[in-house]
């Protein structure tokens, strides 16, 4: 079945810097459409970040120029480059093979996710 492992999260302070990373089982990892989407207390779930099998990548406005989204096919591996970390980043993040449309909007609604990995950059 399909297995998606997030590790990498931890408090920060702003400015600073992690490196998420999604160990992937369970299928065809070269040819998905992979992503990270995020969850803060109270608010919506938000599409961060979309590699597609051509590794195309799709950034959302709230992180472009801070976050890189990239990924290892021969470890089955996904990772979330984040820099200049906010107070505003501060949220659950999840890994996710996004099924249907390959785009950020798809993050978090179709296809599998993990269990999450928390975020907190603190000012």
């Amino acid at each position: 079945q399909v297995q998606l492992v997030e590790s990498g999260g931890g408090s920060v302070q702003a400015g600073g810097s992690l490196r998420l990373s999604c160990a992937a089982s369970g299928f065809t990892f070269r040819g998905a459409c992979m992503g990270w989407f995020r969850r803060a207390a109270g608010s919506e779930r938000e599409g961060v970040a979309v590699i597609d099998f051509h590794d195309r990548t799709y950034v959302a406005d709230s992180v472009k120029g801070r976050f890189t989204i990239s990924k290892d096919n021969s470890k089955s591996t996904l990772y979330l480059e984040m820099n200049n970390l906010k107070p505003e980043d501060t949220a659950m993040y999840f890994c996710t093979s996004i099924g249907g449309d390959c785009s950020l909007a798809s993050a978090g609604i179709f296809g599998y996710w993990g269990q999450g990995t928390q975020v907190t950059a603190s000012s």
